[in-house]
Protein backbone atom coordinates (compact mmCIF):
# COMPACT_ATOMS: atom_id res chain seq x y z
CA UNK A 1 0.00 0.00 0.00
CA UNK A 2 1.28 3.43 -0.84
CA UNK A 3 1.75 6.13 1.77
CA UNK A 4 -1.10 8.18 0.27
CA UNK A 5 -3.56 5.30 0.63
CA UNK A 6 -2.33 4.62 4.16
CA UNK A 7 -2.90 8.24 5.15
CA UNK A 8 -6.44 7.98 3.77
CA UNK A 9 -7.42 4.87 5.78
CA UNK A 10 -5.79 5.78 9.12
CA UNK A 11 -8.62 8.10 10.24
CA UNK A 12 -11.19 5.32 9.72
CA UNK A 13 -9.08 2.75 11.57
CA UNK A 14 -8.50 5.17 14.44
CA UNK A 15 -12.17 6.18 14.61
CA UNK A 16 -13.32 2.56 14.76
CA UNK A 17 -10.83 1.77 17.51
CA UNK A 18 -11.76 4.88 19.51
CA UNK A 19 -15.44 3.93 19.23
CA UNK A 20 -14.69 0.44 20.55
CA UNK A 21 -12.60 1.79 23.44
CA UNK A 22 -15.36 4.26 24.30
CA UNK A 23 -18.00 1.55 24.23
CA UNK A 24 -16.10 -1.19 26.09
CA UNK A 25 -14.63 1.06 28.77
CA UNK A 26 -17.57 3.45 29.16
CA UNK A 27 -15.35 6.50 28.83
CA UNK A 28 -15.71 9.66 26.79
CA UNK A 29 -14.51 9.84 23.21
CA UNK A 30 -12.01 12.52 24.24
CA UNK A 31 -10.54 10.27 26.94
CA UNK A 32 -10.41 7.30 24.57
CA UNK A 33 -8.52 9.41 22.02
CA UNK A 34 -6.03 10.58 24.66
CA UNK A 35 -5.40 7.03 25.85
CA UNK A 36 -5.07 5.60 22.35
CA UNK A 37 -2.73 8.31 21.10
CA UNK A 38 -0.49 7.84 24.17
CA UNK A 39 -0.19 4.08 23.58
CA UNK A 40 2.62 2.03 22.07
CA UNK A 41 -0.03 0.39 19.92
CA UNK A 42 -0.88 3.69 18.24
CA UNK A 43 2.81 4.41 17.68
CA UNK A 44 3.04 1.10 15.81
CA UNK A 45 -0.30 1.61 14.06
CA UNK A 46 0.72 4.92 12.52
CA UNK A 47 3.73 3.34 10.82
CA UNK A 48 2.58 1.73 7.58
CA UNK A 49 5.52 -0.65 7.43
CA UNK A 50 4.52 -2.42 10.68
CA UNK A 51 1.34 -3.66 8.94
CA UNK A 52 -0.55 -3.33 12.27
CA UNK A 53 -3.23 -1.40 10.35
CA UNK A 54 -4.22 -4.71 8.71
CA UNK A 55 -5.55 -6.13 12.00
CA UNK A 56 -9.28 -6.06 12.68
CA UNK A 57 -10.69 -3.52 15.12
CA UNK A 58 -11.31 -6.36 17.57
CA UNK A 59 -7.69 -7.49 17.36
CA UNK A 60 -6.43 -3.93 17.76
CA UNK A 61 -8.62 -3.53 20.84
CA UNK A 62 -7.26 -6.80 22.30
CA UNK A 63 -3.71 -5.55 21.75
CA UNK A 64 -4.64 -2.21 23.33
CA UNK A 65 -6.02 -4.02 26.39
CA UNK A 66 -2.94 -6.23 26.57
CA UNK A 67 -0.74 -3.12 26.60
CA UNK A 68 -2.83 -1.53 29.34
CA UNK A 69 -2.59 -4.69 31.51
CA UNK A 70 1.05 -5.61 30.94
CA UNK A 71 2.76 -2.59 29.44
CA UNK A 72 3.78 -4.78 26.50
CA UNK A 73 2.31 -5.84 23.17
CA UNK A 74 2.78 -9.25 21.57
CA UNK A 75 1.84 -8.84 17.93
CA UNK A 76 0.37 -12.01 16.41
CA UNK A 77 1.57 -13.41 13.13
CA UNK A 78 -1.06 -13.01 10.44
Amino acid sequence: MGQEQFVEIMPAISADLVAMITDKQCISEEEAIKQLYASKLYAALEQEETKVWQYSTGMLYALYEQEKRTGKISFPDV
